[in-house]
Formats: C-alpha cells, structure tokens, sequence
C-alpha cells in the first residue's frame, strides 16, 4: 500500500537546504485541481487505512469524511490495540483536541511506530493558543518531524512565535522541516520552497464542529497515497475548501451542511476542482 509514486512537477520539492530569506516559489496555476483529483482517484482506487488519534467531538464525522474520499479510518487509543492499529496504518493523525492520558501515551506509542515504519504522520495541534502545557506538549511533537502540521493562525502564532504570513510560514516549515498546511479564510500551504493560496471554503465550515479536524484526516489520507507531503496537504485543502462551497450552495444552515459536506466530498471529481478551484 505504501509504495507510491511521488508527483514533484509542479516546483522542487522541501530542502533543508533553503536560506530563510529566499523567497518561495508560487504554485503553478490551474496545475493543482489535476493534482488533487488525481490523489481523489488513487484513495478510491487503494483505500488506504488511516490511523487516527483525535478530539472525541469529531470521531464522527472524521470518520465519514474519510470514508467519503474512499479511505478507511480507525479511532483506537486502547493501549493494548495502538501498537497493532497503527503498524497496519498507511498514514496517521495525532490531533490534541482531547488530551487526556491515554491519548497521550497512545501519541507516543503511535509516534515511535511510525517513525520505525517511516510512516507518514499530521500533527493537529487543536487549541494551543488556549493552554500553555497543551502548546508545550505540542512543540515536543512538531520537534520530531511529522510530515505535515495543519493548524489555524492562532495555533501558528502560538508555535511560530510570531503572526502567520508567507514568509513566516516558509520560515516555520523550515526550522520544523514539515510541510505546513496554514487554514482560515485563505489556507497557506508551504514547505519553505513552494506556497500554494487557496481561496476556497465558505464561511458555514466555521459554523460546524471538527471541520478542521477532518481536514487534518484528509491530509493524511492524501499522504497515504502521495510522497510529496506539500502536493498532498494543498490536493487536500483544495478538495474540503470546494467541498465546502458546494455544500453551502444546498444547506439551509449548519446542520445540513454537515451532511452536504460528507456527500459533496464524496462526489469531488477534476471537472468539479477544475472549474471552482481558486489557487495561486
């Protein structure tokens, strides 16, 4: 399951040999809808298992979300089951929304298994900004590499130490050496070489729970089936932003949009991607 062909067409990839002060490379227009419906085909086509460590308000709807895209989600933090669960995982979430102990132990558990397996890892630092020892805990995780940290500008601020921007977040993805995927009004994705703006959404996805959580599980869905974490995390944002835009064109408020989000990810095709998404 885990022996994918990267797509690096659209710039060069991540270095850590990038100076902070370059300036990073845009993403090549219209490429990325071909891209993001190419990673939608092969999730249909594989079903890869993801493996998620999440907030209990969003077990839920994560797992329709991703199973919508085609993908197969598990939720255990059981310590007897973590270890089994995520060796059998094509890619893993670690979302601090709940932080209690056993998910903490399961984090860690988790973490040591997919740095043993070289599997690709999302950190979701959920609420950061609201609690000190939560952003402390947070910092640990971002210092061993996850592939991707998706988080909101609050929780960036929070880690960064400084306001998120373009050269902020090249800046950050740099010094963590992960792709970070920058969501709120117009999402960010940058690896310190390449930025992607992506202008899609409507506002009805800040006005339902753990939208942001199941971006995160969409993310690392992608990387299940993608080996450039940046391609993945922008292909993935791309997919819940015009998702998002098609189930605000058929909601009557935040409850239906709930479901008519489920069901248009689940109907994303690249005529769709092509002819909404607004990415530069």
């Amino acid at each position: 399951m885990r022996e994918i062909k990267p797509r690096c067409d659209l710039a060069a990839p991540l270095s850590s040999s990038a100076r902070e002060g370059d300036a990073p490379a845009v993403v090549a227009p219209g490429a990325l809808a071909a891209t993001a419906a190419a990673i939608l085909d092969r999730l249909r086509t594989r079903r890869p298992r993801i493996h998620c460590i999440t907030n209990t308000v969003a077990q839920t709807f994560t797992a329709n979300m991703l199973l919508a895209v085609g993908a197969v989600p598990s939720m255990t933090v059981a310590p007897d089951e973590i270890t089994a669960f995520v060796a059998r995982a094509d890619a893993l979430l670690v979302n601090l929304g709940t932080l209690d102990r056993e998910r903490r132990e399961a984090t860690q558990t988790a973490i040591e298994i997919a740095g043993d397996q070289g599997l690709p890892w999302v950190l979701d630092p959920a609420f950061v900004d609201r609690s000190e020892p939560r952003a402390a805990y947070a910092k640990s995780l971002a210092a061993r590499t996850p592939r991707v940290i998706r988080l909101n500008r609050a929780e960036f601020a929070t880690l960064a130490g400084r306001a998120p921007g373009r050269e902020t977040l090249a800046s950050y993805a740099l010094a963590t050496l992960s792709v970070i995927g920058l969501t709120g009004e117009v999402d960010l994705v940058g690896d310190g070489v390449r930025v992607a703006s992506i202008a899609n959404g409507d506002a009805l996805m800040t006005r339902i729970t753990a939208i942001g959580c199941a971006g995160s599980a969409l993310v690392a869905a992608a990387l299940a089936v993608e080996n450039d974490p940046w391609l993945a995390t922008a292909a993935a944002l791309l997919a819940l932003g015009v998702a998002g835009e098609l189930a605000a064109a058929r909601a009557n408020g935040p409850g239906s949009f709930a479901v008519e989000i489920v069901d248009a990810v689940y109907r994303l095709d690249q005529k769709i991607l092509d002819a909404r998404a607004r990415v530069r």
